[in-house]
């Protein structure tokens, strides 16, 4: 099979980093990705407002099996128009107004024209305000946007154009390192959604034959918590959420390899697919590890809550500072990409997920054997550790 192709991967992360995609404001980046898939010659559908549908035909309709990413990213909104020639600001999705500060912009106005700003605390200047500058509480309510046009009331904003829900995109700033490392906003999740592509490609080029269809989904409305809602199929028995994973103290994240997800804050996943997936890294020799998230879900969650009676699972690639300026390393996302495209050419192992109901017959069983001891006889020595074994 057609190895994955990493300077594909990266072009494709940047071509995806350049395109403004605030959830809301995404026709251009849907457009980019259906003009790729028409490239690498796959079939798709798009939604009414944009999400996509794309499928790779398999030896057999069902079980079928999804693969999702998100091409949607954290952004803002105009809120009002200052009596100071700035603009009052409100964050779509949810992230923190203390990586908000200071970063560039872009202004969406209802007559197509696009403006370039700052996002900037109220009382930005030491010069004027000295230390309230560090006093100030961090908050969405105490930053505004500075336009780079001349703009001294709410009358000049009014008459250039903006006006309140005016769609903000934040400006990445990425940065592709010799050493293999990605430093951007919105890492999360076109980071994920580069890989995905990346997996298609190498399906594609080495015209493999998979046993079932394959579905590659991009939602566009995940960062508000709607994501899969309204995309899937009947078909689909099994769905791959593709996220970032995040590095932090207390989880076992990497930004190297691949983080399979065993829980978020929704819940456990599917037991049996994501015992499938640790079983495809082993096979394939792909370098991974296990996490539970606690303040974390992805488009996996809003299908359930859709009612689609489906297994879900969570893969990602390593991130630092989730929803800040991101970090991740071009191996984490070439793994991703390795998973995807062994995931999705692999055997299915329950025949039974083709039936919406049934009786028992095939359902599937989880482990409950009892653990059986070892017998201790000696007096003197106390047993041994099992880290201790050789």
């Amino acid at each position: 099979m057609s190895q994955i192709d990493d300077r594909y991967l990266s072009d494709m992360l940047k071509q995806l980093l350049e395109t403004p995609s605030p959830t809301g404001y995404t026709d251009e980046i849907t457009r980019l990705c259906c003009r790729e898939l028409e490239r690498l010659n796959i079939g798709y559908e798009i939604t009414r407002r944009g999400a996509i549908r794309a499928l790779i035909r398999g030896g057999e309709r069902q079980p079928g099996r999804a693969i999702i990413g998100h091409i949607d990213t954290l952004g803002a909104q105009v809120k009002g128009l200052k009596s100071n020639g700035r603009l009052e600001v409100r964050m779509i999705g949810h992230w923190s107004a203390r990586f908000a500060e200071g970063a560039r912009v872009k202004i969406f106005t209802i007559h197509n024209d696009a403006y370039r700003g700052t996002i900037l605390p109220l009382k930005a200047s030491g010069h004027t305000f000295d230390d309230e500058i560090d006093t100030q509480e961090v908050s969405w309510e105490n930053l505004e946007i500075r336009v780079d046009v001349r703009a001294e009331d709410e009358k000049d904003l009014k008459a250039i154009g903006f006006d309140i829900g005016d769609m903000v995109a934040v400006e990445p700033q990425p940065e592709f390192f010799d050493n293999g490392f990605i430093v951007s906003r919105h890492l999360d999740d076109k980071g994920g959604v580069a890989a995905m592509f990346a997996a298609m490609k190498s399906i594609r080029e080495s015209d493999v034959a998979l046993p079932v269809d394959a579905y590659f989904l991009l939602s566009i409305t995940e960062e508000i918590g709607q994501g899969a809602s309204g995309i899937l199929t009947k078909d689909v028995a099994s769905l791959v959420a593709i996220d970032n994973g995040t590095v932090a103290p207390g989880q076992n994240s990497s930004e190297y390899g691949v983080t399979i997800a065993m829980g978020d804050q929704v819940g456990p996943f599917d037991y049996h697919l994501t015992q499938k997936l640790i079983r495809v890294c082993e096979e394939n020799d792909i370098e991974f590890q296990r996490d539970l998230f606690r303040y974390y879900r992805s488009d996996s969650a809003s299908a359930i809550e859709s009612g689609e009676d489906v297994r879900t699972a969570l893969v990602t690639f390593g991130i630092d500072s989730s929803h800040g300026y991101e970090r991740t390393h071009i191996h984490s996302l070439h793994s991703v990409a390795r998973l995807i495209r062994a995931y999705v050419c692999s055997e299915i192992e329950i025949p039974r997920d083709k039936d919406d109901l049934g009786d028992l017959s095939g359902f599937t069983e989880q482990p409950m054997t009892p653990h059986e001891d070892e017998k201790w006889e000696g007096q003197d020595d106390a047993p041994e550790r099992p880290g201790d074994k050789s």
